[in-house]
Parts: C-alpha cells; sequence; structure tokens
C-alpha cells in the first residue's frame, strides 16, 4: 500500500508504503517512509534519478532490449575510465536494470534473477557520491525495456544477461581495487545467480541458431576474418561450443547487406573479451545486436572508410612519460 502525501498545491511532498499484512497491535498498518527503507528512496532522490533518465528513442536501434544490452556492454569501459562519481551512477542503474529485469523473466529464472537482484543492490552502495546524469542512457534503456512486452524465445534475454555477467565481473574488479570487500563479494554472488539463468536461457536459441551453420567455405573466409579482427582470441572462439552459432550470425547479416568485417571490428572495439570464458558467444550476440540496425548506406560505408584510413596513418606522438605501473586486477571469475 501505497500513503501519497501532497502539498496543498496538489504536488507530492512525500510517501509512505506499507505492505500487506504488516499491522501493529492494533491492527493498523505500518508505514514506511522511503528513507527508512534505504537512502535512496526518499522522494528527493528518486526525483533525481527519474530525472537523469534519457526520455528519448537512441537513432540507432528501435529496440529498446538491444539499447539496453548495448548500454550495459558499455558499463565495463566506464568503469575502468570514467572518474568515480560517474562509475558509480552506472553501478546504480545497472541495478535498477537487476530489479525490473525479474518483470520480464520467465517463471523459471525469476528466482535466481531475484537472488541475483538482492545481491547486487549491495555492490550499487559505496561512500562514492553518485552523478547521476552520467547514466542518462542506460536508465532510460531500462525503462523502455521494462515498457516492452516479455520476449518469447529468449534470444532477447540471453543477449542481456551474457553482457550483464561481463558488467558485473567488472563490477567487482571496480570495487576490489578501492578496497571495497562487502560489494565485491555481493558482485561474486551476484554471478553464481546470473550465470545460472544465463545458461538456463540461452541453450535454445545458441542451439537454433548454430543448426543455421553457413557451408564450409563461409565459415572458412569468416574464420579468417576473426582471426584478422581479433587474433587474441581466434583459437579460443573458433574451438569453442558457440562457434556454429557465431558464424550462422556473420552469415545471416553478410546476406543482409552487412560487411561482416565492420561488425566483427564493432563488437570487439572497446568491449573487451578478456573477461569472457566463451567469446564466440559473446560475439554472437553481439552481432546479432548490431546486424539487427538498418544496413548503412553506400556514403556511408565510403565515408567510415575514409575515416578509419584517415585515422590509421595520422602520426603517432613519441612521449617522454613512462607509463606507471598499474596495479594487477583481481582474478574475477569467467563464465
Amino acid at each position: 500500500m501505497v500513503d501519497v502525501k501532497q502539498f496543498p498545491s496538489g504536488d507530492v511532498r512525500d510517501y509512505t508504503v506499507s505492505p500487506k499484512g504488516d499491522t501493529n497491535a492494533q491492527q493498523e498498518p505500518i508505514w514506511y517512509s522511503g528513507s527508512a527503507l534505504a537512502p535512496d528512496l526518499s522522494l528527493p532522490k528518486i526525483r533525481k534519478r527519474v530525472d537523469a533518465t534519457e526520455p528519448q528513442e537512441s537513432p540507432h536501434t528501435t529496440i529498446p532490449w538491444h539499447r539496453a544490452t548495448a548500454a550495459a556492454e558499455s558499463i565495463p569501459h566506464r568503469l575502468e575510465h570514467a572518474e568515480d562519481a560517474a562509475a558509480q551512477a552506472h553501478l546504480a542503474a545497472f541495478g535498477e536494470a537487476f530489479n525490473a529485469l525479474p518483470l520480464r523473466a520467465p517463471q523459471t529464472i525469476r528466482p535466481q534473477l531475484r537472488q541475483a537482484a538482492d545481491a547486487f543492490e549491495r555492490a550499487t552502495r559505496s561512500r562514492v557520491q553518485a552523478e547521476h546524469q552520467h547514466a542518462r542512457a542506460l536508465r532510460g534503456a531500462v525503462r523502455a525495456m521494462i515498457r516492452e512486452p516479455a520476449p518469447k524465445d529468449g534470444a532477447l534475454l540471453a543477449m542481456f544477461l551474457d553482457a550483464a555477467i561481463l558488467a558485473v565481473i567488472a563490477a567487482a574488479r571496480w570495487h576490489q581495487l578501492r578496497n571495497h570487500d562487502q560489494q565485491v563479494a555481493a558482485a561474486h554472488q551476484t554471478l553464481i545467480q546470473l550465470q545460472a539463468a544465463y545458461k538456463h536461457t540461452a541453450v535454445a536459441p545458441l542451439t537454433a541458431l548454430a543448426q543455421r551453420r553457413p557451408p564450409q567455405q563461409v565459415v572458412q573466409r569468416h574464420t579468417l576474418l576473426i582471426h584478422q579482427t581479433m587474433p587474441d582470441h581466434a583459437k579460443q572462439a573458433a574451438e569453442g561450443p558457440s562457434f556454429d552459432a557465431l558464424t550462422a550470425v556473420l552469415a545471416a547479416a553478410e546476406k543482409a547487406g552487412h560487411d561482416p568485417k565492420q561488425l566483427l571490428q564493432q563488437a570487439t572495439g572497446e568491449r573487451a573479451l578478456d573477461d569472457a570464458r566463451s567469446p564466440a558467444r559473446v560475439l554472437t550476440w553481439r552481432i546479432e545486436r548490431l546486424s539487427a540496425r538498418p544496413v548503412p548506406s553506400e556514403r556511408a560505408r565510403v565515408a567510415r572508410i575514409r575515416s578509419a584510413t584517415r585515422w590509421s596513418v595520422a602520426p603517432v606522438r613519441p612521449t617522454t612519460v613512462a607509463s606507471a605501473s598499474q596495479p594487477q586486477p583481481p582474478q574475477a571469475r569467467r563464465r
């Protein structure tokens, strides 16, 4: 139950909530303010996060699940390179995605997702003050995602969970580098539940994709592209159980008019594969999402090639400063 308190003008002043059946000795409901439940559930802090939500659709993709997945894929890069206040904002927004996910998941994996959400809630908190405007896109994508009907074939959900696993591994690393021991433990507990949910969800769509494996000559050509694009992970990808699914989505994308080499370059860009137990599986979902976008026009392709060429021949400025030794990242749980 929710009791909304208003000013004489009608504007909302505050709110309290009462779980059904939670009563005192007089059988009257016990009411709790938002701030009594959690520091970030006070009305001013809720408003602050709502105001920092991107309202408009992304120009690149109109599928909300793809938008949310793309935002989740960007989290490891942002945690590594952003200021702490911005990184904390992304962790908070990502935690909100976990809370919303069970609403759009099949009954069979809701228990694992709820446990993952409960565990990760602790990993979203630290003494770092979040600047929520940095996570506008992620929060807007999640908001759009939960307004969509639940996905029917499991592929969209598996795609998001796959990106979420790498994001949680990155969150554990971010907290460990800052000696946030409780948050690290919470992130590891999240991984256990998340990996169980992913394993249950991904089997059917990956099997269906693998059954569409292209002819051997196409597989050989795409294998060569994979070795050229991601030499550090190509052998692991080619030997993995999801390689047939990867070649299937590459062949389908090429048939639709996409350049498979460009898709692989986009898929491996800033989204590192070092934490992925199965690079082929991660790339399968990324290619599947990227190939859902409209095929670039010929003019756009020429402009992209010119831009890539210009950057590739740009002179490298010499540096006289030796790179400082960085602390070795902790051993994260691999998928």
